[in-house]
């Protein structure tokens, strides 16, 4: 029998037995590389390298080590967590990215004919040179009647005022207006009843007092029509201290402080009369 021919990529001394092919120390549940035998190949096998990434062959008798594929994992989580990261991100327009200001909500417009039909008083205007104290100082509100801006504590000063801060969504707030209307008629100028819408949604608010007034003409009741003032981010409540609920009335002093916070609604007229002549010492 011809001596064995050595392979043209790995020379051997002819009659050197081949070995026997194996794996050192594989760890369990690792794929196997396919060795193909080749046409120019000897009868022995090439010994499988399991080895670390790039090739390197592991050295005899050392295992094959894991962590290669436990990185490759931890990257692929790492770098879906990026992508959705970068995909949820919020993004900022143009404008706030240039001044870094949030552009202000827009508020509901009102007609003037919803005014017109509401048919209220025009709101109190503060006397020339004066200013006002208190907790409203500085605070500016649109009138419901016609738009017009009013300092609130300059309009109310030198004169004790009733304040009611009602919603058009609060039923008790419609059930108490008709009230405090009766008692600004029977007050007269002793003291000043104005209301304050505390909701965005001034044209609502009067869309409400219209429908409210036709009830009350129907039944001959004293209709709602002195005045208010549209509050929309609730700075009269903030600056008073009042709790986050409605109807709120507020009595003043004629300096702008607070002689008192009603938090409930007025049973009638008389209740109404009672408290501010006990707080206000003003009998109507």
């Amino acid at each position: 029998m011809d001596d064995a021919v050595p392979s043209g990529d790995f020379p051997r001394a002819p009659g050197l037995p081949c070995p026997q092919a194996g794996l050192w120390r594989l760890p369990a549940r690792r794929r196997l590389s396919v060795v193909r035998r080749r046409a120019d190949r000897s009868g022995c096998r090439r010994q499988i390298d399991q080895g670390s990434r790039g090739g390197a062959s592991a050295r005899a008798g050392e295992p094959v080590k894991d962590f290669p594929v436990a990185w490759r994992w931890t990257l692929a989580v790492l770098i879906a967590v990026v992508a959705l990261a970068v995909a949820v991100w919020p993004r900022a327009s143009r404008d706030t990215a240039a001044t870094g200001a949030v552009a202000p909500v827009p508020a509901p417009r009102i007609d003037e004919s919803d005014r017109a039909a509401a048919q209220l008083a025009r709101c109190p205007e503060p006397a020339p040179g004066v200013t006002g104290g208190g907790p409203l100082a500085g605070i500016t509100l649109d009138c419901l009647a016609d738009g017009r801006p009013v300092p609130l504590a300059a309009a109310l000063a030198g004169k004790p005022a009733l304040l009611n801060l009602w919603a058009y969504w609060c039923a008790p707030c419609r059930g108490e207006l008709p009230d405090l209307a009766a008692y600004a008629q029977r007050a007269g100028g002793a003291v000043t009843v104005l209301t304050v819408h505390s909701d965005p949604d001034a044209a609502k608010a009067l869309a409400m007092l219209t429908d409210l007034n036709g009830d009350l003409s129907a039944k001959g009741r004293a209709q709602v029509h002195f005045p208010g003032v549209e509050d929309p981010g609730g700075k009269v409540r903030a600056a008073i201290g009042a709790p986050n609920v409605l109807p709120v009335t507020v009595l003043l002093r004629p300096d702008g402080s607070v002689a008192r916070t009603v938090v409930r609604p007025f049973t009638g007229v008389d209740d109404i009369a009672a408290t501010v002549a006990n707080d206000l010492g003003v009998a109507a």
